[in-house]
């Protein structure tokens, strides 16, 4: 395989999780043990917020009172895009049954879970879209209490336009509550008395380590890590929308990972020579000046082939493919959080108004995981029925092989049903251990 690096990064998106995860353990072992009184204390302490955590209809009414009708559209446009997808994806999940052998009946249901815990990040920015993505698509998998949280902006509340988009999807409950002390209220249902079953949502590294740690007490969406982006380019890529692709994702954080596979080394350097003016030309360019400059990468390979499988290894939350024939690209790629074809689409899209989920897999994840969807609020379970005369042939097999493994205990729940369904048979149910 022939790979060029023009551009290597010098760090890698870890951060010092040792003493991250010291204080996320010691915020969660303090707010599990003295409750409201906790997540007050923090509240005050890392958000300035000293005012009601529950959200009132007349704090909704305020803030929608302060958008203009524009916005308001907006995101009910956005909000309308994300649920539709969310529901054909939870239409595309089937319950079933089936008869595997006479008398032998197994089937799947489909099952939400009882209450979800959507974070809904602050910060630098206003996420309302990240609203949109975890609430409703809870909504669409038919979660029956939905508590949402985000946290107060600069000590005013939540900031009006999250708060108006959390509340067009319509949760249960809403809390101007941020950080580790959000993920610990909802999922020890403090302020609800309805822990979650799953916590989803974007945030920063101590809400994604409070998430990790929690993870098998309640469920999770993604281990999330620094936003990532890679585009694959040929000749045929315009530079200017590379480059400035590239940057879109590079303003999310000084780690965020900007990736350029190429065929072309042209390509490659003119993308290479635009990246730093598009930077600069950016109202508040330092943390792109600094993702780009310590974590971009750009790769020169010889054909497509290479470039899916450099791709693959990456393993990258969002992937644009700017190149020609892009079913091939569909069908060859594997890798990847969610896909972007063709230089009409494009991560920002994704991330805000086209509708599939930007809740998405970081750090390699996308090898074995997608992003949030509807089937993350879903449990599959299966059951299964059998007659009594099903019970002849799986009863014996069963006891044979528990015997075989040296289960004697197993192999008696088989040996009473059919000493009592066929008591005037004898069968081979194999030799204790």
């Amino acid at each position: 395989m022939s790979i060029n690096y023009l551009k290597k990064a010098t760090k890698t998106p870890e951060t010092d999780e040792t003493q991250t995860r010291e204080i996320v353990v010691n915020m969660l072992d303090d707010i599990k043990a003295n409750g409201e009184e906790a997540v007050k204390k923090y509240a005050q302490k890392l958000d300035n917020w000293t005012g009601d955590f529950i959200i009132t209809p007349d704090d909704i009414d305020k803030a929608a009172a302060s958008l203009d009708q524009r916005t308001r559209d907006d995101i009910q446009f956005a909000y309308e895009q994300v649920y539709n997808f969310a529901k054909k994806q939870r239409e595309s999940m089937l319950e079933f049954e089936t008869e595997l052998y006479p008398g032998v009946v197994a089937g799947q249901k489909l099952i939400p879970v009882n209450v979800a815990g959507c974070y809904v990040p602050g910060g630098r920015f206003a996420h309302a879209a990240s609203a949109l993505m975890s609430i409703a698509t809870a909504k669409a998998a038919g979660v029956p209490y939905i508590v949402a949280c985000s946290p107060s902006h600069h000590g005013g509340g939540i900031h009006p336009s999250i708060l108006y988009a959390m509340s067009v999807c319509k949760p249960d409950v809403i809390m101007t509550l941020g950080g580790v002390q959000a993920i610990a209220a909802m999922a020890y249902g403090i302020f609800t008395g309805k822990p979650a079953d799953i916590l989803v949502g974007p945030g920063n590294k101590f809400v994604a380590e409070a998430k990790r740690i929690l993870y098998g007490e309640v469920g999770i969406d993604v281990f999330a890590g620094p936003s990532e982006i890679l585009v694959i380019a040929d000749e045929t890529a315009d530079p200017d929308i590379v480059a400035v692709d590239l940057v879109g994702q590079a303003e999310h954080g000084y780690d965020s990972p900007a990736v350029l596979i190429s065929t072309s080394e042209d390509l490659a350097r003119e993308v290479m020579k635009k990246v730093p003016e598009v930077i600069a030309a950016l109202p508040a360019p330092e943390v792109s000046e600094a993702s780009w400059r310590d974590y971009g990468e750009v790769i020169v390979v010889s054909t497509r082939e290479e470039a899916a499988q450099v791709s693959d290894e990456y393993a990258s939350e969002h992937l644009e493919v700017q190149a020609e024939d892009l079913d091939w690209w569909l069908g060859r790629l594997t890798n990847y959080g969610s896909l972007f074809l063709g230089e009409e689409s494009t991560v920002a899209y994704g991330d805000k108004t086209s509708g599939p989920n930007h809740i998405l897999p970081t750090k390699k994840a996308g090898r074995y995981s997608g992003g949030l969807s509807a089937g993350k609020f879903i449990k599959t379970v299966t059951y299964q029925r059998l007659t009594r005369e099903a019970n002849r042939q799986i009863g014996a097999v069963s006891a044979r092989i528990s015997r075989l493994e040296g289960m004697e205990a197993h192999a008696r729940t088989s040996d009473v049903r059919l000493a009592k369904y066929f008591s005037d048979e004898t069968f081979n149910l194999g030799k204790a251990g």
